[in-house]
């Protein structure tokens, strides 16, 4: 548990002066947002996006592609304990994985920041890391894939290009993987919170509409673009040219499309589902594009039929019938129905709110259709009944625009809530581990923003309950009158602030049909026009009769038939909020959570700029430095005995090199020799606290002098070692060549002789059996014997004619030695003869 996640970075904490520390704790000027911001500065320069507040991560987007993502990095951080590698997004994911498996005890990690700080990156890349490190089987296999491809397919239908962010999340989630006793995921359930449905019928100046319909546009074959009555170009449809940018340079739609559609099919959808799915989707567009025009009485009429025949198609309803809901509106009184007909400006409200509920009620199907496909089937996964959960939460971070609506009123009162669970949840767990190590707890001072979010929710004179109350009551209630009402009840709080109830001064920076609230994070200034409307998020009660009707199975599924004849009003967007909200946070409550709080370093999506502005209004908003003043309260850094004696052993001499007895008796006679004082540290049962990050940077420092005198001395005996080595070697590989070189010789003279021998013992066989007729015993020495003959008739031939001389034969060359002596003869008397001069011969 968080208990497990303890750490400093002892392994960088030398290089503190080039990239920081790693772990803010250890900031001697822990109070400084200046210090805060400089420490993430140098980090960020060395590309270390990674810190932590005890164990919290703060994470800051890069903006480009990091090399700390691969399977061998995963490999790194599996199974290591938490303050052994540097920070990073795989080692919280891990420390959370494994307080699962080994306390049995449910887990949540808290994904936080603004839009574009790296939230859903961040959920993408832990579900990677689980996908890759967990237990594997076919079914598991499945079951990742599909937790994995459920990613692009709600992001299609709930991201969109905003000015901040090219894939802004424009809704909250929570999801839970369900993992079995082996530690392999086989379930997956997804919460969903507040889709920005405004954003299909209007999206400002730089803003794109959500991915999906770009996507199906650029990407779509022509066949089923034909079906749906589409045209590639996103300029035809009046809902996707609001923001002026329907095409954007960094965004692929067609290459996503291709990826949405592989994955639609990996969750369980098959070919029909698809295409009712995108008919919906085609549906909202050509919704868009139903124009109206007055007639003499000033009632709307529909000028664009053909857009009425592909919606009657697309969502199988009767044309005419959606042509009259769209222009006319159902009112039941006193039992009786009264059709109304709508003008201009009511005409267009209805189309758009018709939109609109399409669109938010087939979000909310997809996500029970992805929650369908990843339900844990107990079939699959025999053999063991209970699973534990590990949530992720990827939530909107606290919002401040020029312009503050319903949904930043909604968000902001989100982060109130999640702001108050995490400060809460910090304290707890400190709590619990000075009262585990028996250590005093001291109280810790710190803002509780219980006092917003009562003004926000609570009931009867909370904003929400104001706002419900002006929705709700009869007579004409407009935007104007519930902040008049707001005046009324909650003038007094020193949180709120309208014009009316400013000074002079702050008149001036406030309009009057505006409101002011003092977030944990600072003032936000929320506009109330609009907030009625869509609070009460109303749609006539002729459209959702047709919707009823409608023959699209999923369209069915959207609009259940009990709405039509239930008499209680529904709950309005902000009730609905709220309760969802409660429960979320009953939810994480229920689990042992771990935080991910993620920054933007910029505006402009640029890698390697850091705006300390922009970062410092992040950090505040965040509630960074309240976290950190919060663990900073007591003790900076805590560590198990063991694990400190292992690391500082080398610095006294009683402990170095082992100690037999205790760590806790090690590390007291480690920190006597040391010099600690008894203010700067205490000894809880099983781990010791030091109160201040300079105690512990003097002992580090202690310990790289003390790692360079070992380092010297360890060089000096590897070098006698490494020559006594080398002379080994070399000694060893001379004997082995003398070895080598003395048996050649050896087997050498031993062949010599054995030829010897051989040829001794066939002379002598030779020489006994020299009378008899040639045979294998004698051939050796008769050949012998008449080579010697021949070489020794060779040495010794007669000089002239005169010279009788000739060597003996043996018996067996007497006829060759008598024809090789006539032969002799009879060349040298040819040789004489020639050699006669004509005059010798005459007188001859």
């Amino acid at each position: 548990g968080t208990n497990g996640i303890r750490l400093t970075m002892e392994s960088a904490l030398t290089a503190r002066d080039r990239v920081g520390v790693q772990d803010f704790v250890l900031l001697e000027n822990f109070t400084s947002e200046a210090a805060f911001i400089e420490n993430l500065r140098k980090r960020f320069k060395e590309n270390l996006i990674y810190t932590y507040i005890g164990s919290v991560l703060v994470s800051v987007n890069p903006y480009k592609e990091l090399e700390i993502y691969s399977k061998q990095n995963m490999e790194r951080y599996r199974g290591v304990s938490f303050y052994e590698v540097s920070p990073h997004l795989y080692a919280i994911a891990d420390n959370s994985y494994r307080s699962l498996r080994t306390e049995r005890k449910d887990q949540c990690i808290l994904i936080s920041g603004e839009s574009g700080a790296g939230k859903t990156e961040a959920t993408k890349k832990i579900l990677q890391y689980y996908a890759v490190t967990c237990p594997a089987s076919q079914q598991v296999e499945t079951v990742k894939d599909r937790l994995l491809q459920s990613n692009p397919v709600l992001e299609a239908f709930g991201n969109a290009k905003t000015l901040r962010n090219d894939n802004s999340s424009r809704f909250g989630k929570y999801m839970d993987v369900q993992f079995d006793y082996r530690g392999a995921p086989v379930g997956g359930h997804i919460l969903n919170y507040l889709l920005e449905k405004s954003r299909v019928v209007h999206q400002n100046h730089g803003e794109r509409n959500f991915h999906i319909f770009y996507q199906l546009l650029e990407g779509g074959e022509e066949d089923l673009l034909r079906r749906l009555g589409l045209e590639k170009s996103p300029q035809q449809y009046h809902y996707l040219v609001k923001g002026h940018c329907a095409r954007v340079s960094s965004i692929n739609d067609k290459n996503d499309w291709k990826i949405v559609r592989r994955a639609l099919s990996i969750i369980s959808f098959n070919d029909n589902e698809v295409e009712d799915l995108l008919s919906i989707v085609a549906s909202v567009l050509h919704l868009g594009n139903v124009q109206f025009a007055a007639d003499e009485q000033g009632n709307a009429q529909v000028t664009t039929e053909n857009q009425i025949k592909y919606l009657a198609r697309l969502l199988a309803v009767e044309g005419s019938v959606l042509r009259d809901a769209l222009i006319h509106k159902k009112i039941i009184a006193k039992g009786e129905e009264l059709i109304s007909p709508l003008n201009l400006e009511q005409a267009a409200y209805a189309r758009d709110a018709l939109a609109k509920a399409i669109y938010g009620r087939t979000f909310s199907w997809l996500v029970n259709k992805v929650n369908k496909s990843l339900a844990y089937k107990e079939g699959e996964f025999p053999g063991w009944r209970s699973t534990t959960v590990l949530g992720l939460l990827d939530i909107y971070g606290f919002e401040v625009f020029q312009h503050n609506s319903f949904e930043q009123f909604c968000i902001n009162y989100c982060n109130e809530k999640l702001q108050q669970l995490f400060i809460e949840l910090t304290l707890k767990s400190e709590q619990e581990e000075y009262e585990s190590e028996g250590i005093a707890w001291e109280p810790v001072q710190y803002f509780n923003n219980k006092i917003i979010c009562d003004l926000v929710e609570e009931k009867f004179k909370g904003i929400i309950s104001i706002l419900d109350e002006e929705c709700l009551r009869p007579g004409d209630a407009t935007d104007t009158t519930f902040l008049e009402k707001l005046e009324e009840t909650v003038k007094n709080h020193p949180h709120f602030l309208t014009h009316k109830l400013a000074d002079q001064k702050t008149r001036k920076s406030l309009g009057r049909e505006e409101f002011r609230l003092l977030h944990y994070a600072g003032e936000v200034t929320y506009s109330v026009a609009g907030f009625l409307d869509k609070n009460n998020d109303l749609l006539f009660r002729n459209l959702k009769e047709t919707m009823c009707n409608s023959e699209n199975p999923i369209i069915n599924q959207c609009f259940d038939r009990t709405e039509l004849t239930d008499k209680k009003r529904p709950e309005t967007a902000a009730t609905q909020f709220k309760n969802s909200l409660s429960k979320l946070m009953e939810i994480l409550m229920s689990k042992e959570p771990s935080y991910i709080r993620c920054i933007k370093p910029n505006d402009a999506k640029q890698a390697d700029r850091f705006d300390e502005v922009l970062i410092r209004h992040q950090v505040k908003y965040l509630g960074l430095m309240e976290n950190l003043r919060v663990r900073r309260a007591g003790f900076a850094y805590r560590r198990k005995y063991e694990v400190f004696l292992q690391r500082y052993k080398s610095l006294c001499p009683e402990t170095w090199p082992t100690w037999d007895g205790r760590p806790h008796d090690g590390v007291a006679v480690l920190v006597k020799h040391l010099g600690y004082k008894q203010e700067e540290y205490k000894m809880g049962r099983t781990k010791i606290f030091i109160r201040f990050p300079k105690t512990l940077f003097a002992t580090e420092d202690a310990l790289e002098v003390r790692k360079q005198s070992l380092a010297t001395k360890m060089q000096a005996t590897w070098r006698g070692f490494y020559r006594r080595k080398k002379f080994l070697h070399m000694k060893h590989s001379a004997i082995v060549i003398q070895s080598w070189w003395r048996g050649t010789l050896g087997r050498r003279k031993a062949a010599k002789k054995k030829w010897a021998v051989e040829t001794i013992r066939r002379f002598i066989k030779g020489f006994i059996y020299r009378n008899h007729p040639r045979c294998p015993e004698n051939e050796y020495f008769l050949d012998y014997i008449r080579f010697s003959f021949l070489m020794n008739l060779k040495r010794n031939l007669p000089k002239n004619v005169l010279d009788k001389s000739w060597p003996t034969p043996p018996p067996s060359l007497c006829e060759a030695s008598q024809l090789l002596r006539q032969l002799c003869m009879q060349n040298m008397v040819w040789s004489y003869c020639k050699r006669i001069s004509p005059e010798w011969k005459q007188q001859v």
